[in-house]
């Protein structure tokens, strides 16, 4: 059978758990790609992933502007995995406090900025390696 497209299994879902910077693809306005490193975490129940920015960054501006199809991915040695969804920018108060405790609990608690915004990533296909 199969593998559910949208499903990690236990192998990537227990991966995507550890901590790892991934790199976070958006699309500029010519289509040719922007990738940069970034933490991120992601919630199996809802299959969304977050990554918090300034609202200023190339990512979040590339996503506002029209090119919401990201890629996120994480790899380490042979391990890897990517997610591919539909990211929204997210600037109000509820979303970017809950983005940011996410990222504190697999990361650490990130510095201060009041800027801040989530990039939301409604997650549709799970690649991976683990």
């Amino acid at each position: 059978m199969a593998r559910d497209p949208s499903d990690p299994g236990p192998e990537l879902l227990a991966f995507l758990t550890e901590r790892h910077l991934a790199t976070f693809t958006t699309l500029r306005a010519d289509g040719s790609p922007h990738v940069v490193p970034v933490g991120v975490t992601y919630d199996a129940a809802t299959r969304t992933a977050r990554v918090i920015t300034s609202g200023n960054s190339a990512k979040a501006r590339h996503v506002r502007d029209g090119q919401p199809r990201v890629a996120v991915c994480q790899v380490e040695g042979r391990r890897w995995v990517t997610l591919e969804g539909t990211a929204v920018v997210r600037e109000d108060a509820d979303a970017v406090a809950d983005a940011v405790e996410r990222y504190a609990r697999r990361y650490r608690q990130p510095r201060e900025n009041p800027a801040r915004v989530a990039i939301e990533i409604s997650v549709d296909r799970i690649l991976g390696n683990a």
